[in-house]
């Protein structure tokens, strides 16, 4: 076996783990800590928060009597209240036998406590998942900004041919003969792009220290790669953020739109393409892979891709985004998650995409990773993502998840009692067999997809 050649796969494997135990770590604490202080706020005692399960490396006990510890293995968590240890039923038939003689110690029970209190905190984990997320994308759309009014010139990024007139600073009035959008109306940016001259250098009408002038200037639209999806085409033959595409089987191309055709109609075929970095050109081949994404009337449409994902010649400037705005646009991306992965999920059963879309704990890892790779705000985006999914997830009314509980708590409010503990134990094996069955099923899609 080559060691030294290993050295680096076995760097990049522990960089993978590394950000997938965080990325989860992340969630989970969140998670666990939306059922821990709900319940405590609702009068309901917290034995155990763990991060973690298996043999306990750290622990302490706070003034509330909880112990707080982190375990071995770190992919998952939970939190243990009292009177609720029992896996198959959720009960603790000694605690509760204990507590029952107590009508206060009851009360601060799981089982003892009212509906109300069971169902708060039995949401709150989930709810808690939305909350890091919503609050996670306020803080990037307050960081990022909103593009400015009107359309400035912020960054030129490195291209090949470079050495245009085109300048940081410039007010852009126009792009060979068609105005930007405006910000305030809201005009189509699609539309700006569809109407711009397909030509290589276009004139730029610019007003520079109060002058208008024309200079010129790259397709602000080409093969510039600004990010990379995990587990794609791109991303396996070695692609970097920052590569500009030059050529697809020695045709020239210039606009991303014509790389986009390529592969579009390429049903699949190996692709020869030319690669500018840093001043250097190389050759790739890949393969397009089709792909499932889903569309604003929420179907799908599978195309054929490569996994990457443009940007313009320049970064526009941005000005700040106030809170309202900010959140706004954290609350709508959060929604679209949910609204999204619900469609998918509809699609997969009906049959309308491919059940490889679901993914398991290597593909999460993986992703993990990449995302890790091109910088920490993509990294915390992940997070925040993972997080919508992870709490959707848990609101599915599978017995053994929160939804599965919120379930049994909306029959007990019916009918005035619980499910019998044969039925709750029935219940809870066939909820556990359905989760370990998906699981299953998701880690194959890892490594057969």
């Amino acid at each position: 076996m080559d060691i030294i050649g290993f050295i680096p796969q076995f760097g990049g494997l522990l960089y993978t783990l590394l950000a997938f135990v965080v990325a989860l770590s992340v969630i989970v604490a969140v998670h666990e800590y939306g059922h821990y202080i709900v319940g405590r706020w609702s009068g309901i005692h917290a034995e155990v928060f763990s991060l973690g399960f298996g043999p306990v490396l750290f622990s302490r006990v706070d003034k509330h009597g909880t112990r707080w510890q982190i375990a071995a293995l770190p992919f998952g968590g939970y939190v243990k209240f009292l009177g609720d240890s029992n896996a198959a039923s959720g009960r603790d038939d000694a605690a509760m036998k204990e507590a029952a003689e107590d009508p206060i110690a009851l009360r601060r029970t799981m089982h003892g406590a009212p509906l109300w209190a069971r169902a708060a905190t039995v949401a709150a984990g989930p709810v808690f998942n939305f909350v890091l997320s919503i609050l996670v994308f306020t803080g990037i759309f307050m960081i990022r900004g909103v593009v400015s009014d009107p359309l400035t010139v912020g960054e030129i990024y490195d291209m090949p041919n470079a050495g245009y007139e085109l300048q940081v600073g410039d007010e852009v009035l126009s792009v060979g003969g068609v105005a930007p959008p405006d910000m305030e109306e809201g005009t189509d940016w699609e539309e700006f792009r569809s109407q711009l001259p397909a030509q290589p250098t276009l004139d730029y009408t610019v007003r520079r220290d109060g002058t208008e002038m024309t200079v010129d200037g790259p397709f602000p639209y080409p093969p510039l790669i600004s990010s990379i999806s995990p587990r794609s085409a791109a991303m396996d033959i070695g692609l970097e953020a920052g590569d500009v595409i030059t050529a697809v089987d020695g045709e020239p191309v210039f606009a991303f739109d014509q790389l986009k055709n390529a592969v579009e109609s390429s049903d699949g075929r190996a692709l020869q393409i030319d690669v500018w970095r840093d001043g250097e050109t190389l050759e790739f081949a890949l393969a397009p892979r089709r792909t499932d994404e889903p569309q604003a009337d929420g179907g799908f449409a599978t195309h054929w891709r490569i996994g990457v994902v443009s940007s313009m010649a320049f970064d526009p400037a941005t000005e700040a985004a106030g809170p309202v705005s900010a959140i706004q646009g954290a609350v709508s991306q959060t929604s679209a998650i949910v609204t999204g992965s619900l469609s998918g999920l509809w699609h997969m059963i009906t049959g309308a995409i491919s059940t490889c879309n679901i993914s398991g704990p290597i593909g999460i890892a993986e992703t993990s990773g990449a995302m890790a790779s091109q910088g920490a705000q993509s990294f915390i985006w992940f997070i925040a993502v993972l997080s919508t999914a992870v709490g959707l997830l848990n609101l599915f009314p599978i017995p053994a998840l929160d939804g599965g509980h919120l379930v049994f708590y909306a029959y007990e409010a019916v009918a005035g009692k619980p499910p019998s503990d044969r039925v709750l134990r029935l219940l809870m094996s066939l909820g556990i067999a359905a989760i370990l069955t998906l699981m299953v099923f998701a880690l194959g899609n890892d490594l057969f997809c």
